[in-house]
C-alpha cells in the first residue's frame, strides 16, 4: 500500500544469497514458533480454561502487544510504545481467537510466519537489513494517507481472520447438523 500512494518502487536486490534467505527465514520460524508457543501454546490454553476464552485471549494479546516493546526496542518514544503496543496486541487478538477456536496452533503459526517472513525476507522493511526486494527510493507516507494505511495495516488482518474462523465455524455446524440428521435408508 504504501508503495501506492508514495510512489516507491522496489528492485531485486542483488546482493541477497540463497543461504541468506534461508538463514533469515530459519530464524524467522524459530521466533515465531517461539512466540506461539509461549503465547498461544500452553499459557493461552491453561487460561482459557481458567477464565473463559475471551478474557484469555484479551490477556496473551495484552501480553504480546508488551512483549514486543522488548523485541522492537521502543522504550523512550512513548508514541512508538503506543503504536507497537496498538498493532502487535490487535494481530496478537486475532491470533489468540485462532488458537482458541480451532484448537490449533496451525493457523496462528502460520498467519504470524507469513506476516513476518514478508516483512523481513522479502522487502526490506525492517532494522535486519535488505531483503530480496529493496525500496529504489525513501519516500515516506505523510498526514492522512500515512493514518489510513495503518488502520489498514492493523486491522485488515485480523478481519480476515475473524471472517475465516466464522466460516469454518458456519461449515462445521453443517457438517455436525448434517451427521445428527436421522438415517432415511429403510
Amino acid at each position: 500500500m504504501t508503495t501506492a500512494f508514495v510512489n516507491n518502487s522496489w528492485v531485486l536486490n542483488e546482493k541477497m544469497t540463497a543461504t541468506a534467505i534461508l538463514e533469515r527465514t530459519k530464524w524467522i520460524l524459530v521466533s515465531v514458533l517461539s512466540e506461539e508457543l509461549i503465547f498461544r501454546g500452553a499459557l493461552l490454553y491453561i487460561t482459557i480454561k481458567k477464565i473463559g476464552i475471551i478474557p484469555a485471549c484479551i490477556l496473551s494479546s495484552i501480553c504480546f502487544g508488551i512483549y514486543h516493546w522488548f523485541t522492537f526496542n521502543v522504550f523512550g518514544n512513548p508514541f512508538m510504545l503506543v503504536i507497537t503496543f496498538i498493532m502487535t496486541a490487535i494481530v496478537g487478538f486475532s491470533w489468540a481467537l485462532s488458537f482458541a477456536k480451532t484448537n490449533s496452533l496451525y493457523l496462528p503459526i502460520g498467519l504470524h510466519f507469513g506476516w513476518n517472513l514478508f516483512y523481513m525476507v522479502v522487502f526490506s522493511n525492517n532494522a535486519a537489513g535488505q531483503a530480496i526486494f529493496i525500496r529504489t527510493n525513501e519516500n515516506q507516507l505523510q498526514g492522512l494517507s500515512s493514518l489510513l494505511v495503518f488502520i489498514f495495516q492493523i486491522i485488515a488482518l485480523p478481519l480476515l481472520n475473524f471472517w475465516y474462523l466464522n466460516r469454518c465455524a458456519k461449515k462445521r455446524k453443517l457438517a455436525i447438523d448434517k451427521e445428527e440428521q436421522p438415517s432415511t435408508e429403510g
